[in-house]
């Protein structure tokens, strides 16, 4: 019988709890740990249609990448139905199904988030871009025009619209930061990156960095290639564990333009 706690353990082997930044919140956080797991789903985030989604597949557990909970930007104060977090943590263990996240600590780990990302653009000589982890450097095959890579990221991330900002140089040496990773758009100029492809850049980041191209690709579309690889390794971990994507997840935002310089 595979357990909760078996699949934390197999995850944490993975993404260790200690790459995790000190104010996140990952590993098991929803549910009992010796309960039984027979059907797992698999998704960025868990939402409300994440969690109906699980009751109606007859799912026992949750993997996500974003905690449900007691994440910095989020403290639980309370459970309750007045809000969308109490709702779902009331609904998940009603129906007893667990939740383990694995956020900062998968976003450094060796095949992790970031990883996936350079791999999915096609970077060889991959390395770390900080002293956490977070984020990767590599090349490209060859010098790339910056629109002709604007183009391969769209495809290659399933973009629905992208923004960057045109530094003038040719595309080679890029940096990617799944997610929200503005603050080492420095760290990748002092490698001599080119480009730097990550989400949710600032008004000002854009305007003060002019010697770089960058590029906000989303924040769904640059992490949500990490959950075919959770479901890949937990299925050779656990085989008679039934395994699904969330099909009830996706990017949220619709309308994501494409600025053309």
């Amino acid at each position: 019988m595979t357990t909760v706690r078996d699949i934390e353990k197999m995850l944490f082997a993975w993404a260790p709890r200690d790459l995790a930044a000190d104010w996140d919140n990952v590993g098991h956080l929803v549910g009992e740990g010796g309960s039984a797991v027979r059907r797992v789903l698999v998704s960025l985030d868990i939402t409300e249609p994440v969690v109906e989604e699980a009751v109606t597949m007859g799912a026992d557990l949750i993997v996500s990448h974003h905690p449900i909970m007691n994440c910095t930007w989020h403290k639980v104060q309370h459970i309750t139905d007045e809000d969308a977090q109490g709702r779902m943590v009331m609904k998940l263990l009603r129906h007893g199904i667990s939740a383990i996240c694995m956020h900062t600590n998968l976003d450094a780990a060796e095949g992790g988030v970031n990883d996936v990302l350079a791999n999915a653009l096609g970077l060889s000589d991959i390395s770390p871009l900080n002293d956490e982890k977070i984020g990767r450097i590599g090349t490209t095959k060859c010098e790339i025009p910056l629109v002709e890579f604007t183009s391969f990221v769209l495809k290659s991330l399933g973009c629905n619209g992208l923004r960057y900002t045109d530094s003038g140089r040719p595309v080679h040496r890029v940096a990617v930061g799944g997610g929200a990773c503005g603050e080492y758009i420095e760290n990748a100029m002092a490698l001599g990156c080119d480009t730097f492809v990550t989400s949710d850049l600032k008004y000002h980041e854009f305007l003060d960095h002019g010697a770089i191209n960058l590029i906000d690709a989303g924040h769904f579309p640059t992490e949500n290639l990490i959950c075919p690889e959770i479901v890949s390794r937990l299925q050779g971990a656990f085989p008679d564990l039934r395994l699904c994507l969330s099909q009830a997840h996706r990017q949220e935002i619709i309308q994501y333009c494409i600025k053309e310089k």
